[in-house]
């Protein structure tokens, strides 16, 4: 379990650090703020688009396998992304061609990282008992949230010497390294136990994009081993229009642009605010410290207020954006770190019970038989919000500040109207 954990928590935290150091490279490469943002879209177009093909393959015994080219994938992209900034910055490419670069060499991420997700969680789940698999899976669920905390707060001490802004790259391609030889060389072999499925997983923007454990399967024998994903026919695949999800996918899809827009904008927001443009090397810290709050009060709202409080799904939607709405304000008015810190750590919060809410909705709108169909469908939903929405939110705000903060409102608020009207109550 530590092998996996490690797996999860250094693929997370490696991703949020790069979020705490990319608008303070793109600063010191003189490139505008929306090509930065649209360096990752690229990346997450093929995680969406790949991941229900690894998630598929991870039930084929080959769960190992896929766990080591999915931390290949991760230190393959961060190696090359780490280098290409470096010359980048020293003057060896323009900024234009920098950023071409790191695109292409993040989309490595996109390509082959979302293998390892799902074979985690397929592995943990082959190996372990109806009675452990719960808070096994938990675990592994608990190391992306844990790793979107690390990330941030550890991002500004990796800024070395020699390195600079490139350092956290570098430092958790070693990670990454260490990671692999330890999987390769100490995690017991694919033998599994009980029957299991991988499943589709959102790449680790945030601490909201935790994996979602559906257990819609029963334990097999001991000597039954994973199945091939049965095929369905037409009439049996679940659609995105199916009246059931309508209003989970939609509530999902708007929901999530906002918190893609508002987690895009807000690095450039703070070299902004803080003054920092001029020395963009001292923007890491405090881009960290925001990022870093957010994710501890995300992951405050997931393990803590929704089992503490019992909230139902619609519960979760309707109150997690009302909360997320209310977050935004500051935010957008604040002019010190401790203002925007707050307003940014309230509508994470938000966002925290909002993703919970609208996944479990779309999960329990459907039959049994239906869930793997709906977990494929939610987390596509979760990666579609990823790929044009940061670069969108950047490009408003550089043309248009006041109109950049109302739309991320409207779009929050629209959940809100959407959630009361068109979601059915939750049971008492």
């Amino acid at each position: 379990m530590a092998l996996l954990f490690a797996v999860m928590l250094v693929t997370a935290a490696g991703n949020t650090a790069m979020q705490s150091v990319m608008p303070s490279i793109g600063t010191r490469l003189g490139i505008a703020d929306v090509w930065v943002s649209l360096a990752y879209s690229w990346s997450a177009l093929l995680w969406v688009m790949l991941a229900p093909f690894w998630a598929r393959r991870s039930d084929r015994r080959g769960r190992k396998a896929m766990m080591a080219l999915g931390v290949t994938g991760f230190i393959l992209s961060f190696t090359l992304c780490g280098m290409i900034l470096h010359f980048g910055l020293d003057g060896w490419f323009s900024a234009a061609f920098t950023m071409i670069l790191f695109a292409l060499a993040r989309s490595f991420y996109g390509l082959l990282g979302s293998a390892a997700p799902p074979a985690v969680q397929a592995y943990v789940a082959s190996r372990t008992g109806r009675a452990e698999r719960t808070k096994a899976l938990s675990l592994v669920a608990s190391s992306f949230g844990l790793g979107t905390v690390l990330g941030p707060a550890l991002a500004p001490l990796m800024i070395l010497p020699g390195l600079g802004l490139v350092g956290p790259f570098a430092v958790f391609a070693i990670m990454g390294v260490i990671v692999l030889v330890l999987l390769r060389t100490r995690l017991p072999d694919d033998d599994p136990r009980f029957a299991a499925r991988g499943e589709v997983m959102a790449a680790p923007f945030s601490a909201s994009s935790n994996p979602r454990i559906v257990e819609d399967h029963p334990d097999g024998s001991p000597d039954e081993l994973p199945a091939a994903e049965p095929q369905h026919s037409g009439t049996d695949r679940l659609r995105w229009s199916d009246r059931r999800l309508r209003p989970w996918l939609l509530a999902g899809l708007i929901g999530g642009h906002a918190q893609a827009m508002v987690l895009g904008v807000i690095g450039f927001l703070l070299l902004d605010r803080l003054g920092l443009r001029g020395d963009p090397d001292a923007g890491a810290g405090p881009v960290g410290l925001v990022l870093m709050a957010g994710a501890v009060a995300t992951l405050l709202a997931q393990w803590g207020l929704i089992p503490m409080l019992a909230l139902g799904p619609r519960t979760s939607t309707l109150w997690g954006m009302c909360l997320a709405a209310l977050g935004i304000l500051p935010i957008a008015i604040g002019k010190d770190l401790h203002t925007i810190a707050v307003g940014f750590a309230i509508a994470s919060l938000g966002f925290g019970l909002f993703r919970p809410g609208f996944t479990s909705g779309a999960s329990l709108a459907v039959s049994p038989r239906e869930q793997g169909q709906a977990a494929g469908v939610v987390a596509s939903v979760n990666g579609a919000a990823y790929i044009a929405a940061p670069a969108i939110g950047v490009w408003l705000y550089n043309h248009s500040n006041w109109l950049a903060w109302s739309i991320m409102e409207a779009l929050a608020i629209s959940v809100v109207v959407l959630s009361a009207l068109s979601m059915r109550k939750d049971p008492a």
